[in-house]
């Protein structure tokens, strides 16, 4: 599996339809509630685990450049591909063709389509587009599917319920080059090469989805996507709840996934949830392994959800311990369990549902913990974490 993960926002075009709104300001950077809707596009790629972001660029792309910069006050790396002149959706691609990593992510900069990346990914090795059921398919057009591959694309004005492009792709660099060069288009260029060859899978998604491009949706995304944004946190323990606590695991090699850990997260991102870790960590402060090996131990943990279509939206952990021989980590701290302190960050990091979110654990500086923090506690006693999961989600959402 490659070392970063990179997806493709195409934010070049001209806005048109938006009228006099894009004017002086390009159609990604239009305000949704007092933020740029592209700022809530690349958070939501940072929470899913994506580490490098090549923003197409050209018209007014000075406002985005100006907003993102490069990328750290978001955590992420970015990179600007400016295109001289409109090239389309396919030619502003293929102007980022240099920069392209072997598999990547390709997203409309004016689309919003929640989907679960890891999951999108791992469908198929063959290059992958997202779907969603509509109502009404005849604005954008209709995707038909056999066997789980696009078969074919249906013209715009067909009415009826039925699946469309929801502007995310997963591509392999070699599709690109099956571009023509200069002006081009995705949807008619690409697209439906690939389908006549077979080469394109389908992920159909029933995740939240709204565009920008009218003013009526525009209208319609100031309700709906901070909506969106604010989502229930499922924190979860880690030893002992996503893998075996045999004591101050730090190596991979000591590492064993609770049996449905896989699934249980992957249940989280797909229910409208972020998955948080957090955990106590004293054998830091103990000197029985560094921070930088617990990190190291996370980038894999996350690498290997991921395999399973599944992601951590954040790990929070407390090195601290007034027994500890470190100095640095040897004091008292609310962030050590059953002090709240990392639910009540993570509280701050992410807009968020108080009132839905929940914990699971196995201990009971867990159970004090979530208390403190006002969110309800799941005991997980062993077994399948997925079961647990699953009840707690049904639970909160009864709320």
């Amino acid at each position: 599996m490659r070392g970063f993960k990179q997806a493709v926002i195409l934010a070049g075009g001209l806005g048109t339809r938006l009228g006099e709104k894009t004017a002086s300001l390009p159609k990604p950077m239009m305000d949704i509630r007092g933020r740029p809707y592209l700022d809530y596009l690349v958070r939501h790629l940072v929470r899913q685990g994506i580490d490098q972001i090549l923003l197409s660029v050209g018209y007014l792309h000075e406002a985005i450049v100006d907003h993102f910069g490069d990328g750290s006050d978001f955590r992420v790396s970015i990179k600007y591909v400016t295109e001289e002149q409109p090239m389309g959706t396919g030619g502003a691609l293929r102007n980022c063709f240099a920069d392209l990593a072997d598999r990547f992510f390709v997203l409309n900069g004016d689309t919003l389509f929640d989907v679960n990346l890891a999951a999108l990914e791992t469908t198929s090795d063959q290059n992958i587009i997202a779907l969603r059921g509509v109502p009404d398919r005849s604005r954008y057009g209709g995707v038909d599917v056999h066997n789980g591959v696009v078969s074919r694309f249906v013209e715009k004005g067909d009415a009826g319920p039925g699946m469309i492009n929801g502007g995310v792709l997963c591509l392999n660099r070699g599709a690109v080059e099956l571009l023509p060069p200069g002006r081009s288009s995705l949807e008619a260029d690409l697209l439906p090469k690939l389908a006549a060859e077979g080469k394109l899978a389908a992920f159909r998604s029933a995740a939240f989805f709204i565009d920008i491009g009218l003013p009526e949706t525009l209208e319609q995304a100031q309700v709906e996507i901070p909506a969106w944004e604010r989502k229930p946190i499922a924190f979860l323990d880690r030893d002992g709840v996503l893998n075996r606590d045999s004591g101050h695991v730090f190596q991979i090699q000591d590492f064993e996934w609770m049996p449905g850990a896989f699934e249980a997260v992957r249940f989280l991102n797909d229910s409208g949830y972020h998955a948080v870790v957090a955990t106590n960590q004293a054998g830091i402060a103990k000197g029985y392994y560094t921070e930088q090996d617990f990190f190291a131990l996370t980038e894999w943990m996350k690498q290997e959800l991921w395999v399973h279509g599944a992601h951590l939206d954040a790990v929070y952990h407390c090195p601290y311990h007034v027994d500890g021989i470190i100095d640095v980590y040897r004091r008292e701290s609310d962030d050590r369990k059953p002090g709240p302190g990392m639910l009540l960050q993570a509280f701050r990091d992410f807009p968020s549902d108080p009132a839905r979110s929940f914990f699971v654990g196995d201990q009971p500086s867990d159970r004090m913990a979530a208390e403190a923090a006002g969110v309800r506690f799941f005991g997980f006693t062993g077994g399948d974490l997925l079961t647990v999961i699953e009840s707690a989600v049904s639970a909160s959402r009864e709320e």
